[in-house]
């Protein structure tokens, strides 16, 4: 795992986003078509800004999965994963494959269907972030490092429930969904190569934990450091509360 601190979270994202414009090429040169994984949240604006900016990218051949959504949302609530992906991703640049999480459909039927469309050809790059409580994807601590099942259905704990009122999705806690379906962290690992992109002050202790700490279902994101092909991007305010030592180790921008 490669750690990649940067200025502020502008160039963070213009950073990931020449890093995995490089991959989606290269897999489209390779095999003809690209298998990507997106992620969600306020933390990946830039990124999927700069992102779908990028030139020399043949949309209409990647194909997209997305990480999580929640349980009972439809896809006009302004806090849906699919509004989110449509607008920032899907409409921008055209991407004519997608398999969306209807989490308000039939959910078993939903996670059995898009999970086997999943594992049925090698992903060839995820995009991630890293909750406030550490989570990857929806998977809470402490979260399942064991399962196989690609997707499956969740508990969300109330630190990730209030972090979604503190991005201002929703205006209470009251109105956040308590459940949702979320790809397991065994999926994610199985990604060829994984970007994580974490800005922001607020993830700071997240980060030191994950990256710090010991890999632990308390921490899930931690589980990103025994991946050989993981390259984490961080500003100068979420990398601010890392050692010394994992500084020197880290590429500065």
């Amino acid at each position: 795992m490669k750690i990649k601190v940067y200025e502020d979270k502008r160039s963070l994202g213009r950073a990931a986003a020449e890093q995995a414009a490089i991959s989606l090429r290269n897999a489209i040169e390779n095999r003809g078509k690209a298998r990507i994984i997106a992620a969600t949240g306020v933390s990946q604006f830039e990124f999927l800004d700069a992102l779908t900016r990028m030139p020399g990218i043949d949309w209409s051949r990647v194909e997209m999965f997305h990480l999580d959504e929640y349980i009972g949302l439809p896809v006009s609530h302004p806090a849906s994963f699919r509004k989110y992906l449509l607008e920032r991703l899907i409409n921008k640049t055209g991407i004519k494959k997608y398999h969306f999480l209807e989490g308000d459909g039939d959910v078993a039927a939903i996670v059995r269907r898009v999970g086997g469309e999943l594992k049925a050809v090698p992903i060839d790059i995820a995009f991630v972030g890293i909750g406030e409580n550490g989570h990857l994807a929806f998977n809470d601590p402490p979260a399942d490092f064991q399962t196989e099942e690609p997707y499956f259905i969740v508990d969300l704990d109330e630190a990730c429930r209030r972090q979604q009122v503190g991005e201002s999705w929703f205006a209470d806690l009251s109105e956040v969904p308590r459940r949702a379906i979320t790809m397991s962290v065994r999926q994610i690992l199985k990604a060829k190569e994984i970007v994580a992109v974490v800005p922001d002050a607020r993830k700071a202790q997240a980060v030191k934990s994950c990256f710090e700490g010991d890999i632990s279902p308390l921490a899930p994101a931690s589980i990103l450091r025994t991946h050989p092909n993981t390259t984490v991007f961080l500003d100068k305010y979420s990398a601010a509360l890392l050692s010394p030592e994992t500084r020197a180790r880290a590429e500065t921008h």
